[in-house]
């Protein structure tokens, strides 16, 4: 009995060490969901190149490159952000003075939001009236949406433009949402800065 209890002692004493304390144990808690540090520079506005039929400021980490997909028209742009894997494409339709077009084109900017209803949980519309006079409405969409901020502008005449802010990466939103207040402050930017091109 003497060498079971010999044989017993150590095996009892390292089950007890493994164990721990009821202090050391509350250090084993699982850990809160977080996300990766992101470090935003100081936004400094330059203005886009001439040759379109609008003018605007863009932060000078953006690159302003031409619309590369097959369907894009004259004036259709990126405003790619090569740090944060972030574009705003934009999307330029020349009015002509007809109210029928500019119907269809702002029914189809709605028909477009209204696309992501399926997964946003939220789509939030405003209509502003900008430092520079020009009236815009802006839509927010909460949830994993491809697209969470945009806006569409017009003069009502001659001009249509329409903005949208895209991630290269399917990183959950809630993970990005500095990156997304960060653009959006920038695309706030360009349309109080925006100013249509007189023929």
């Amino acid at each position: 009995m003497t060498r079971l209890s010999f044989l017993l002692l150590p095996l009892v004493s390292l089950f007890v060490a493994a164990c721990g304390s009821s202090q050391e144990s509350a250090d084993y808690v699982p850990k809160p969901k977080g996300y990766p540090r992101i470090d935003l520079p100081a936004a400094r506005y330059v203005a886009i190149e001439p040759g379109h039929p609008y003018q605007f400021q863009v932060n000078q980490i953006a690159r302003v490159l031409p619309d590369t997909f097959k369907r894009a028209e004259p004036h259709w742009i990126f405003v790619y952000y090569p740090t944060l894997k972030a574009t705003v494409q934009l999307t330029y339709k020349p009015v002509n003075n007809d109210v029928e077009r500019l119907r269809n084109l702002l029914g189809d900017a709605y028909k477009l939001t209204a696309k992501h209803n399926v997964k946003a949980y939220s789509i939030q519309q405003q209509k502003v009236k900008l430092k520079n006079g020009i009236a815009a409405s802006l839509i927010t969409l909460e949830g994993e949406v491809p697209t969470q901020f945009q806006f569409v502008t017009t003069d009502s005449t001659r001009h249509f433009l329409r903005g949208a802010l895209y991630f290269d990466t399917a990183t959950a939103n809630d993970s990005l949402a500095p990156v997304i207040d960060y653009v959006r402050a920038d695309m706030m930017q360009m349309l109080n800065t925006l100013v249509w091109k007189k023929d």
